[in-house]
C-alpha cells in the first residue's frame, strides 16, 4: 500500500535528527530503515514500558507497556521526518491493525509513531489525520502517537539482525520483501548497503 505524501512536510534544523518508530517485530523496521539514504543508524529496542521489563524475553508476553521499535538517526537535509513516516506505512506497518502486525500477534508488535520533539509531533498528527482521510485503506487507520518516555536498546544478538541472519526463515518469509519494497516504491530514497548500528 502507497502512503500518501504528507502535506504537512517536517520544517527541521540542519544536523542529525532522532526519531523512535514501532512497527511491529524490530528485525523488519530495522531492515527498512537501514537502506533508507540519510538515515545514520538504527537501534533496535523497546519503548513503553519500565527498565525492569526491557527485555526480550519479558516483553513475550505481552503486558510490559513495552513495543518492539527502532530509535533512527537521519540527517534531514537528506530525508525529512515526514518521508520517514511515509516509509514506514508504505512499506512496513499496516496502519488500521491494533496490536498485531504480519504474523505477530500482542502489544508488543504495536505500531506507533513516538515523537520526540514538537516538530515531530505536529508531523506525526498531521500525517495521521491525513491518512484517515485519504481513502487509501478501506479500514480505519487506527496507529496511535505515544509519548516518549524512554527508549531501551535490545539484546545485541537482535542489532543488524538482518544484516547478520540474511537466511534466517522469518527473514525471508517476511522482511525481505519490504526491503524490496522500499527499492520499488521509493526509489530516490533507496540504498543498496545496509546502515549497521
Amino acid at each position: 500500500m502507497l502512503a500518501p505524501a504528507a502535506a504537512r512536510q517536517a520544517k527541521e534544523t540542519p544536523g542529525l535528527k532522532t526519531a523512535v518508530f514501532a512497527g511491529g517485530c524490530f528485525w523488519g523496521v530495522e531492515g527498512v530503515f537501514s537502506h533508507v539514504l540519510g538515515v545514520k543508524s538504527v537501534l533496535t529496542g523497546y519503548h513503553g514500558g519500565s527498565a525492569r521489563t526491557a527485555n526480550y524475553e519479558r516483553i513475550g508476553y505481552g503486558d510490559t507497556g513495552h513495543a518492539e521499535a527502532v530509535q533512527v538517526t537521519y540527517d534531514p537535509a537528506v530525508v525529512r521526518y515526514d518521508q520517514l513516516v511515509r516509509i514506514i506505512f508504505s512499506v512496513v506497518a499496516d496502519p488500521t491493525l491494533k496490536d498485531r502486525q504480519g504474523p505477530d500477534e500482542g502489544t508488543q508488535y504495536r505500531a506507533a509513531l513516538v515523537p520526540l520533539s514538537e516538530e515531530q509531533r505536529l508531523v506525526a498528527s498531521a500525517y495521521l489525520a491525513q491518512m484517515k482521510a485519504s481513502g487509501v485503506w478501506k479500514k480505519p487507520v487506527i496507529t496511535p502517537i505515544e509519548g516518549y518516555k524512554k527508549f531501551y536498546p535490545a539484546e545485541g544478538y537482535h542489532q543488524d539482525f538482518m544484516a547478520k541472519n540474511r537466511k534466517h526463515p522469518y527473514i525471508l518469509a517476511w522482511d525481505v520483501a519490504k526491503v524490496a519494497a522500499l527499492k520499488k516504491r521509493f526509489p530516490g530514497f533507496y540504498k543498496p548497503d545496509f546502515t549497521r548500528g
